[in-house]
């Protein structure tokens, strides 16, 4: 029997890269990156990354025989997804959380769409927007020698101005492979240099968004800000290993240059506009969702055919899945909503047990509480007004609620209140007050605050909090240089506009039961 022959259009010259090859020369360029961050981080890194790497490995491997499907763990894909994953998570994090999102990057974003080629975004990014969506407060946790501390991008985003050549060198906080711009460079040339990447997508994606950052940051050519958001973060990372993606990037010259503009623009957006410091996941995450249709409107167009005779567009086809999404849209949301009148109940059961929880703390003197509706109702109607006469300033900040602090006897003995600033760096600030008859601050305490890591976030801790706590005064003031004087509180470290908003939230309290009181 003559032996298959497999006929293929010319040219019939062929490269002799194949995935493991590909694969196996981006973990070899992910090395310097990795030794660094474990020389950075210490032993702790090395557990994370192995687990990841691990885990990932075996998930495809058990998922591959359960199904009865051809196993590829040695083809260097689920190697490299787990590497990627673990330079992308901080070396505090708990060991458990490489494990999971080793499992939800392998079994979810990829071998349940199909496997290698057929994932629709890029895994190891899918799953560390997944753990930082649910596990935000682990994933945001940076250490360095044992110190917690807020990333570059979060310093940067809070005012500082930050030095170039460690963000360069990499002796920051961060995750455990972006905290080194010039070990991701050498990985980076080279990929280059084995031709396993093009220079277009990452081209395009650090050049528009450097014009972005001219155009619409901090204004003017400032050399430290620039450089800060260029090496800071997961920049580097994301545009020479994870937006250069074969699977999740687009495959047209013209696509890539598209694609790469895209993402600068996006992580622009979410830089300097968004509340959170970093962008580079979110943005090629999005971007990895655009790729079939930047590709349908990037092609080239075939030798002696007209485009528009290539494919005539089809209305009714976009009428009908129009239609199709809408009632998607509808089912969802009504499944929505009766699912949240479902829970409505026990939402507002859970919110009022941690205002109670939250009442009991600022009044540890008290066994009963009530809400005086009467003095809020006050409150809303004359506040305001006494604030002006008073030419008092406590910036944008409401009472949303007034509770009577009682003792065993039924007597009230001080007043809990729950002020809501809307100054804070993240957005709003709920700050629960306790304050007793003779005007002394029982306690303070936060009940939900969005600020920034290692720095905003520090409010919620005692050596803040407690500043407030047993003073009698007429108001708070802010300082930086350290309290001296009984009404002075000592700023946050790289967070003055937090200490600014919850001082702010406690001077309303006080000039409440002052002018409101009798």
């Amino acid at each position: 029997m003559s032996e298959l022959l497999n006929v293929s259009p010319s040219p019939n010259i062929r490269k002799q890269d194949t995935t493991q090859s590909i694969m196996f020369d981006v973990a070899i360029a992910l090395v310097p990156a990795t030794v660094f961050g474990v020389y950075h981080f210490g032993i702790k890194a090395l557990l994370i990354i192995l687990i990841s790497v691990i885990t990932c490995v075996l998930t495809e491997y058990i998922y591959q025989n359960l199904m009865g499907l051809p196993v590829t763990v040695s083809d260097g894909s689920a190697l490299v997804t787990g590497l990627l994953l673990a330079l992308n998570l901080s070396a505090s994090v708990p060991l458990w959380i490489p494990l999971l999102g080793g499992i939800f990057a392998i079994l979810i974003v990829k071998q349940l769409f199909g496997g290698l080629g057929q994932n629709f975004m890029n895994p190891a990014l899918a799953a560390r927007c997944f753990l930082l969506i649910s596990f935000g407060t682990h994933m945001t946790n940076f250490a360095l020698d044992g110190v917690s501390g807020a990333t570059p991008l979060a310093q940067l985003k809070a005012g500082k101005t930050l030095q170039v050549l460690p963000l360069f060198f990499g002796t920051i906080q961060g995750t455990i492979g972006e905290v080194s711009a010039l070990a991701i460079l050498i990985g980076a040339i080279y990929l280059l240099l084995k031709k396993v990447i093009s220079i277009r997508i990452p081209a395009c994606y650090l050049i528009s968004f450097l014009i972005f950052l001219l155009l619409f940051g901090k204004g003017g050519i400032d050399f430290h800000y620039i450089g800060a958001h260029l090496f800071g973060g997961g920049l580097m990372l994301g545009a020479f290993f994870m937006a250069t993606d074969y699977v999740t990037s687009p495959i047209t010259k013209m696509g890539q240059i598209v694609y790469g503009v895209l993402l600068g623009i996006l992580t622009g957006i979410f830089r300097v506009f968004g509340a959170s410091a970093e962008g580079v996941s979110y943005a090629i995450i999005f971007g990895n969702l655009l790729v079939p249709l930047i590709e349908k409107v990037t092609y080239p167009k075939a030798f002696g055919i007209r485009r528009k005779n290539i494919e005539k567009i089809d209305y009714k086809e976009i009428i009908k899945n129009a239609c199709i999404l809408f009632a998607i849209t509808l089912v969802a949301g009504g499944l929505l909503g009766v699912t949240y009148e479902t829970t409505k109940e026990n939402i507002e059961k859970q919110k009022m047990a941690t205002a109670l929880e939250a009442y009991q703390k600022v009044s540890p003197q008290a066994v009963d509480f009530g809400y005086a509706d009467d003095l809020l109702n006050k409150a809303k109607k004359e506040l305001q007004e006494k604030i002006d006469l008073a030419g008092k300033d406590f910036g944008n900040t409401e009472i949303t609620a007034v509770v009577e602090a009682r003792n065993e006897k039924e007597e009230v003995i001080g007043y809990a209140f729950s002020v809501l600033s809307h100054d804070g760096y993240g957005g709003d600030i709920d700050v629960c007050i306790g304050i007793s008859l003779d005007k002394t601050i029982t306690g303070v305490e936060i009940i939900s605050l969005n600020e920034t890591p290692g720095m905003g976030m520090r409010a919620t801790e005692p050596a803040f909090i407690e500043q407030y706590k047993d003073k009698k005064v007429d108001a708070f003031v802010v300082t930086k240089t350290g309290k001296s004087a009984e009404n002075e509180i000592d700023a946050i470290s790289g967070a003055t506009v937090t200490s600014n908003a919850v001082t702010n939230a406690v001077n309303m309290a006080l000039f409440f039961v002052e002018s409101c009181i009798d």
